[in-house]
């Protein structure tokens, strides 16, 4: 078998050892909404990786919808990620933080006094969500944007971008899959406005491509990456007939602005619809920068993907929950320790740092 996946890659101007991506997974690990020592303690145990890309982030007080996910819009959140961003770059890694504002996958119970529940349009989703105060509960009706939020919501995520590179992350994913805020700018089935952010496909990705802009502005194009799900379905998005049509002049659109990576994920191995192999072509075709493939690997399928230049780096997540030291494990065939799906969300120690590596 090749070992393609095992070669270094240049992303941008930053030298990774590998082409190994540890990607973003919820843990839930941040009481107070600021990462604490367990938390570098997670990273750097699996700095076998090239790219690690963080958990989902919050860059305002507004998208800090789970409970315990971390945020990062103040000084004290600044200074207990760079406690984690030495101690990935300590063990010889590099780390993104993705900025993930949760939008209407929310709950008062879970964010401080004050927060708003925001989305596009006024669409409830369905089910509930789990607060530590009360255990689970409906998901509320979230307010409708306006054109204000809108600008303020932006300019949030321009200003986490530039405290990340403070916390002395390498740069930014910005998080545009799996029914977040931006993703649920994309999607018509939360996005049913009738102003510039809403309607055709240009106006629905508006949001998306501004904060890429500006970000990459403000840090630079090479710190500034996305992660997209063409044909997810989680919270509530739906495949409507532009879906295909939406992703690629996305794609189009983001390559103008020169990004360092998109991140394609693709949920089929988990009972999600399949990313068709045409709009898999489509983003492979305008995405001149790197492309990150995402969704249910195993070595043999990475390095075919690699070989085929279907993607330049791979993302392995629940894998790396159980087995810290996963790249070598995968570059020796090690059988890899199974994850106890548990303990996936829950506060402290076990099943975070305690397995072997």
């Amino acid at each position: 078998m090749s070992e393609i996946l095992f070669s270094p890659w240049k992303l941008g101007t930053i030298d990774l050892k590998n082409r190994v991506v540890m990607a973003p997974m919820t843990r839930s690990r941040s009481p107070g909404n600021s990462p604490g020592a367990i938390v570098a303690q997670y990273y750097s145990q699996r700095a076998e990786a090239g790219l690690i890309i963080t958990e989902g982030t919050s860059p305002s007080t507004n998208g800090l919808g789970y409970a315990r996910i971390p945020g990062l819009f103040s000084s004290r959140q600044v200074r207990d990620w760079r406690r984690v961003t030495e101690a990935v770059h300590k063990s010889g890694s590099r780390i993104f933080v993705q900025l993930m504002h949760t939008g209407r996958v929310s709950h008062p119970l879970n964010m401080p006094a004050g927060s708003r529940i925001l989305a596009p349009s006024p669409i409830a989703l369905s089910g509930k969500l789990w607060t530590d105060a009360q255990g689970e509960q409906p998901y509320p009706v979230p307010q409708e944007m306006t054109e204000d939020d809108i600008h303020l919501t932006i300019a949030g995520y321009v200003q986490s971008a530039e405290l990340a590179i403070e916390a002395g992350f390498d740069g930014v994913e910005l998080h545009g899959a799996n029914g977040y805020l931006i993703n649920q700018f994309l999607n018509t089935a939360s996005n049913q406005r009738q102003d510039r952010w809403g309607g055709s496909i240009a106006n629905r990705m508006r949001f998306a491509v501004e904060i890429a802009q500006l970000a990459a502005a403000k840090i630079g194009r090479e710190r500034v990456g996305i992660r997209l799900s063409p044909y997810g379905v989680f919270n509530d998005m739906a495949i409507d007939p532009t879906m295909e049509d939406t992703f690629e002049q996305l794609a189009v659109e983001l390559n103008r602005a020169s990004l360092a990576y998109i991140h394609l994920v693709d949920h089929s191995s988990m009972g999600a619809p399949e990313v068709t192999p045409s709009i898999k072509r489509k983003i492979r075709a305008a995405c001149r920068g790197t492309l990150i493939l995402s969704g249910g690997y195993d070595r043999a399928r990475a390095e075919g993907d690699l070989a085929g230049k279907n993607g330049d780096l791979i993302a392995f997540g629940r894998p790396f929950i159980s087995n810290p030291n996963l790249v070598t494990k995968l570059r020796n065939g090690s059988t890899l320790i199974p994850a106890d799906q548990t303990t996936f969300y829950t506060p402290g120690e076990k099943g975070y740092t305690d397995y072997p590596g």
